[in-house]
């Protein structure tokens, strides 16, 4: 009797290593698109937004041709942005804009993507509270390129406005950080790279604050070039367009006189 009890606790163990571990019971099993749809409304509520993802892709599975998915698409992307998952954020809008191209809150999956990309932190970017403009310009002129589109396709959008503020703090930012290169070109006497730096701000962020002190450094630069001319001609466009510039009212401060060489000479040919 004792082996016999030994060979039945071996077969139901052995049973089920085959069989595996029983399976978590779906809650959503026979439930319509509608109810479905809700349960995961309801934990995007209460912030659970793992579930919510879970929720929403059993939904489209099921029932994959219906508005209720194609909501349950755009609510997956939503929850990952608000989960801090901006991977998947993106990759979600981006499916549903191909997928729904004409569908009317299309603009939304446009928002959405920008404001993904433009929160995305990484670890370190967290730890140091570092500042947008030092961050890789590659994900900030995403973020700009995605909010430029939603402008220029919807500029009716309820999503427009505020779309075009965060593309003016983008334009200031990256500005910032072609400069911060091109100040690092300076003092490395890299003067020509200097200057390609300073065109691009010129010519990709004409609106920004950076566009002054780009001038200023490309006055510089041709300075420590010899190139008189160009310089001459750069000075004009500073002279025109910001004539209060400290460096043309003499009322730059002596640290700033020692950094551009040419302060001297430049004054004596105003």
């Amino acid at each position: 009797m004792k082996y016999i009890l030994i060979l039945i606790i071996a077969l139901f163990l052995n049973g089920c290593t085959i069989f595996g571990a029983p399976t978590e019971l779906d809650d959503t099993k026979g439930l319509s698109a509608e109810r479905i749809y809700q349960m995961g409304e309801e934990k995007m509520i209460d912030k659970d937004y793992e579930k919510a993802i879970v929720y929403f892709g059993k939904l489209e599975s099921r029932y994959p041709n219906g508005r209720y998915a194609t909501q349950a698409q755009l609510e997956t992307a939503y929850a990952h942005y608000k989960k801090g998952d901006a991977v998947q954020a993106v990759a979600a809008a981006e499916r549903f804009i191909k997928l729904h191209p004409n569908h009317p809150n299309v603009d939304y999956a446009y928002y959405l993507k920008g404001l993904a990309v433009f929160n995305e932190r990484g670890i370190l970017e967290k730890l140091t509270k570092q500042d947008i403009s030092d961050r890789d310009p590659r994900a900030l002129r995403d973020s700009f390129m995605t909010f430029k589109d939603l402008v220029s396709r919807y500029p009716n959008s309820r999503y427009a406005k505020d779309a075009t503020q965060r593309m003016v703090y983008l334009s200031n930012s990256l500005s910032e950080h072609e400069l911060d290169v091109a100040r690092y070109y300076m003092k490395r006497q890299a003067y020509l790279a200097a200057v390609n730096r300073c065109k691009y701000v010129i010519e990709y962020y004409p609106q920004s604050p950076g566009v002054e002190r780009a001038l200023v450094t490309m006055v510089s630069a041709y300075d420590l070039l010899g190139l008189d001319d160009l310089k001459k001609d750069t000075l004009r466009i500073l002279q025109t367009n910001y004539p209060e510039n400290p460096l043309l009212t003499g009322k730059v401060v002596q640290e700033e006189k020692v950094w551009w060489k040419f302060w001297e000479g430049m004054l004596g040919n105003k």
